[in-house]
């Protein structure tokens, strides 16, 4: 139990810029890449919807980052449920580091408390006993790193708009909702709710909503005023790092900067797109493997039936005991001449690439963007 959710209502004057990202994970380079790229400066606002760390290597990287970016801009980080494993942590509440533990082992080097634990000398927990001597610790020697995690609220609600990671059931009585439900929503934007405000979350990257084509961008559904930013950020190969810009809080236009940090290419053929494609997502990622040529293999997927090449760096096991792949598609985008494709990975039965935050196969060829022609 997390308790009631903490709700912080800012001051933010109208027409003054607010930039909301959310899913950082722990991964520096993007996030200086999308904060770079979007311009933002001292008289922004900028909104940190969740997640900001884990999984990712540059966990303690980004949260000192972070820290020193507040005490020149007005930022405001949220609480996700991946922060909301290293406050737990950091609390120390009762029975907590037997269900902690295996979270930590399985980040290893990635989890934050490992970091902060390494730079302190000490060597990666063996059993849940050893995380009271790094909790004590850290406590000890990182008492800013553990107040700014500690002090985290879940909820800002703002002019028309109320930010929280993984989603609320209203918009009144903010209060009153259980905190970890308010981080932990999965497929918010699948329970049919509408609301007055917008409410910006981040959680479930926005490509898990799409069985189609898989996309990066922000999911914008202005009928039930709902905004989902997550754009995969160290979870997936083709993720990238969101940032709604918001030019007044107070109105209803909204945009958005991407960063992915992919290199870019040109195309040098024209493509047509295909038809009818399909996006497998993690929540529904079973296959079977029927051939395979070179480093891709011929494979049908299990719930849809549908058959299509996968990378077979994209296959693997998991504890269940089945063959599943990371995400994967057999669209082919559309493409023209001399457009630039940011370049996700090469193989044998051609390039997946991404143009405007979708993603797909090209199958032409490629070259340098300072490359003359191509033979």
């Amino acid at each position: 139990m997390s308790g009631l959710a903490t709700v912080i209502r800012p001051v933010i004057r109208p027409g003054q810029r607010v930039l909301a990202i959310s899913d950082i994970h722990g991964n520096l380079a993007m996030l200086k890449g999308v904060l770079a790229k979007v311009g933002f400066q001292a008289g922004d606002v900028l909104i940190l919807v969740g997640d900001l760390l884990e999984k990712g290597q540059d966990s303690l990287a980004v949260l000192r980052y972070l820290m020193e970016l507040s005490n020149t801009h007005t930022v405001y980080p949220l609480c996700g449920n991946c922060d909301h494993i290293d406050r737990a942590f950091l609390e120390g509440r009762r029975g907590a580091d037997e269900n902690l533990w295996p979270v930590f082992r399985f980040w290893g080097e990635r989890a934050l408390v490992n970091q902060l634990g390494a730079e302190l000398g000490l060597p990666l927990p063996q059993q849940a006993a050893d995380l009271v001597q790094l909790r004590q610790a850290i406590r000890t020697h990182y008492p800013r790193e553990t107040d700014f995690l500690l002090g985290m609220p879940h909820i800002l609600e703002a002019g028309n708009f109320i930010f929280v990671h993984g989603g609320v059931p209203r918009e009144d009585r903010l209060e009153e909702l259980d905190a970890y439900s308010c981080m932990k929503n999965d497929n918010f934007l699948g329970q049919d709710h509408t609301f007055h405000k917008w409410v910006v979350v981040g959680h479930w990257p926005v490509t898990l909503y799409h069985p189609d084509i898989p996309t990066a961008r922000p999911f914008i559904q202005r009928d039930r005023h709902i905004v989902s930013i997550d754009g995969g950020c160290v979870l997936k190969l083709d993720g990238q790092l969101n940032a709604l810009v918001i030019p007044d809080i107070y109105g209803d236009e909204m945009s958005h900067v991407a960063y992915d940090g992919l290199p870019v290419m040109v195309a040098a053929d024209n493509q047509q797109r295909s038809s009818h494609p399909l996006n497998i997502r993690w929540n529904d990622s079973v296959v079977e493997t029927l051939w395979e040529d070179g480093d891709c293999a011929w494979c049908r997927h299990t719930s849809s039936g549908r058959e299509l090449w996968i990378p077979k760096g994209h296959l693997h096991c998991r504890r269940d005991g089945k063959l599943h792949c990371e995400d994967i598609t057999d669209y082919r985008l559309p493409v023209a001449a001399g457009e630039r494709l940011a370049l996700v990975g090469s193989y044998d039965r051609g390039h997946l690439v991404k143009k405007h935050g979708m993603s797909g196969w090209y199958l032409g060829r490629l070259r340098e963007p300072g490359e003359i022609g191509i033979q």
